[in-house]
């Protein structure tokens, strides 16, 4: 009898944790946040869950970049043998399923990050910076995707991330080739001359909610974040 109460009891408690998932944000894009209710929830505290949600924010934003870089340079993916600038974001992202086995969580993303911007560079550009900021802020999360009780994250990770990303947003904004014309086109002026500054505005985003997450993970851990600065014109980054 009382094993029965006990079971009952426990199957309650989970369908009133699974109800808790009913209150979902539905955004003008048409996409949800819904999501469904696991057993390895159960194993999650609130601040591993505000990290998963933080995480997937920031993906987002990098995916909205990637593919508005594409479609503003068409050249680029066509380098990597795409069929659009939809396929190739969407190629860029896959390893995201998989991001443990991927060779993409080796990348030397440093390196990648410069390579956008070479003179002499021939491949793609946008895949180049795009993967480079991926794997550096999957970095940033011990390239995990799930966090747990027991899970540690380095909040000093998260705010050095946050901070290469303000200087790569500089150097989208500045850097010029030979004849004077963007490296890649991003922020423009509209056919009546309107500013366009979604890129800026997206960038901004995604530095906010970094810097967001690591103040939290900054008061969970009690370790104080070493603040720095990236100089822009060197492009000497900080560590993950």
């Amino acid at each position: 009898m009382k094993h029965d109460v006990r079971l009952a009891a426990a199957c309650l408690a989970l369908l009133l944790i699974a109800g808790c998932t009913g209150q979902t944000i539905h955004r003008k894009d048409g996409s949800s946040s819904a999501r469904s209710f696991s057993m390895k929830d159960l194993a999650k505290g609130d601040v591993d869950n505000v990290v998963e949600i933080h995480q997937q924010e920031m993906l987002a934003s990098l995916r909205t970049l990637t593919l508005k870089l594409y479609r503003r340079n068409p050249a680029e993916w066509r380098k990597s043998g795409h069929a659009s600038a939809e396929d190739a974001t969407a190629a860029l992202f896959k390893p995201l399923s998989h991001w443990h086995l991927s060779p993409q969580r080796s990348l030397k993303w440093e390196n990648a990050l410069l390579d956008a911007w070479r003179a002499d560079y021939a491949g793609d550009r946008v895949k180049s910076l795009m993967g480079g900021l991926l794997t550096m802020h999957m970095a940033a999360f011990d390239h995990r995707t799930e966090f747990y009780l027991l899970t540690e994250i380095d909040a000093q990770k998260l705010y050095n991330a946050a901070r290469n990303t303000e200087a790569v947003m500089w150097k989208l904004a500045t850097t010029r080739n030979a004849t004077g014309e963007p490296v890649l086109l991003s922020n423009g002026i509209d056919p009546n001359g309107v500013p366009n500054l979604s890129f800026e505005r997206e960038f901004g985003k995604l530095i906010g909610i970094g810097d967001t997450l690591a103040r939290i993970i900054e008061d969970k851990s009690n370790r104080a974040i070493r603040f720095g600065v990236v100089n822009a014109a060197t492009m000497i980054f900080l560590p993950i």
